[in-house]
């Protein structure tokens, strides 16, 4: 089981691709595995006869044996350990862009056509595909589907269960986490428990960033990205990390590590899960290219097909939660990052401008630091540079 990003910890395989026995080519496609945080398909980097240790629904850890590739004696030899034993190895196959699954086969012989996506929701919430009808093309069962026949579900089970009349909460209806939130649970409370953070505040002054961006959509070609304030806070960011470039790492075993590339985390929500997506060399890159990858990386976190090589490698994370109106809010920080700067409402305040006081668009940002990395003034000192970036935003158009 490889190691496919930062967090992964364990992996389930989802379904195998060849059969146990089967005569395997070099680049052919083995093996779905799920992932913390998105299901991929994986190729053989060698050939030679399939002998499949771990079954189809196994969850394993990063460097158990799952399969093994080789000759009759060298396959049956290794087929012979017990699937629970966990060993480093070296991984057996390499990551590649998940396919679209092919139909399913019931019992019945009907054959069930559903997107990727459908079938990732229906495994986390327990809906039988074969019970639910597709409102797609030809029939195929799409993410509404499944979302509709899990509400059914769920509301027929809230009838269902008895209530709890001691404490007056009515029926009460529980349900698993999927492994993502699982994971996200883990890791937030693991952060919280072992971090010693501290935050920092400062209002920056975006009239004349809002005042760009209105003038950059107005003159944008059509079809093209117009860069969002999210996007000149990550180039802010950036261009502020290549100058202190202590807060570009992280606290890991006991030792500093620094990072010689920046790249940016930035924190889109999905279907049930939250996803640091990675702008890799943010600090190298225009302004119109991180609005164009910002956007399709956000559009696979919603559709699910974001992969583990987009989601990892990250050594600063933004996280926005402005466009909700919310004016500031304490980000947990993605360990074992130094930091992560949480991005509050762009609103119209007073406030003194010129020795006047006057309507101005005002925006809160909040950095959580982890002290043993961080110290008050090198926190201090980050905050303020990206405050002047974004407040001469011609800075970041380049």
């Amino acid at each position: 089981m490889p190691r496919l990003s930062d967090s992964m910890e364990e992996g389930t395989i989802v379904r195998w691709l060849k059969r146990d026995g089967d005569e395997v080519a070099r680049g052919e496609e083995l093996v779905e595995i799920e992932t913390d945080k998105a299901t991929m398909a994986y190729e053989s980097d060698t050939a030679g006869m399939l002998q499949i240790t771990a079954p189809e629904g196994a969850t394993l850890a990063v460097g158990a044996k799952i399969a093994v590739i080789g000759d009759d004696g060298s396959a049956a030899s290794a087929a012979a350990a017990p699937v629970s034993e966990v060993e480093t190895v070296e991984p057996v196959a390499t990551p590649v862009a998940a396919p679209e699954p092919p139909a399913l086969e019931p019992s019945s012989g009907e054959r069930v056509k559903a997107s990727p996506i459908a079938r990732r929701i229906a495994g986390e919430t327990g809906v039988d595909l074969h019970s639910v009808s597709g409102s797609g093309p030809g029939g195929r069962i799409v993410k509404v589907d499944v979302e509709g026949a899990s509400r059914g579900a769920l509301s027929a089970a809230a009838s269902s269960t008895s209530g709890d009349e001691a404490s007056g909460r009515g029926s009460v209806t529980s349900t698993e986490p999927s492994r993502t939130q699982a994971l996200i649970a883990r890791r937030m409370a693991e952060s919280r428990a072992t971090v010693p953070s501290f935050t920092l505040q400062i209002s920056v002054d975006m009239t004349t960033a809002t005042t760009l961006r209105a003038e950059l959509k107005a003159t944008a070609a059509e079809g093209q990205a117009v860069p969002t304030i999210n996007d000149m806070v990550i180039k802010a960011s950036a261009l502020a990390l290549r100058e202190q470039p202590q807060a570009n790492g992280a606290w890991r075993d006991g030792k500093f590590e620094h990072y010689s590339r920046i790249n940016i985390g930035v924190a889109v929500a999905g279907p049930g899960t939250l996803v640091a997506a990675t702008v890799f060399d943010a600090d190298a890159k225009t302004l119109a290219e991180i609005a164009a990858e910002t956007g399709e990386l956000a559009e696979r976190v919603r559709s699910g097909t974001i992969t583990p090589p987009q989601t990892s490698g990250g050594t600063f994370t933004v996280s926005n939660l402005g466009m909700f109106g919310v004016r500031s809010f304490e980000a947990v920080i993605n360990t074992p990052q130094a930091a992560i700067l949480a991005v509050g409402a762009v609103e119209q305040r007073a406030a003194v401008h010129e020795g006047e006081i006057e309507a101005r668009m005002v925006m809160e940002l909040t950095l959580a630091c982890d002290h043993r990395i961080l110290y008050g003034a090198d926190g201090a000192k980050l905050l303020a540079r990206i405050k002047a970036l974004l407040e001469a935003p011609l800075s970041l158009a380049s």
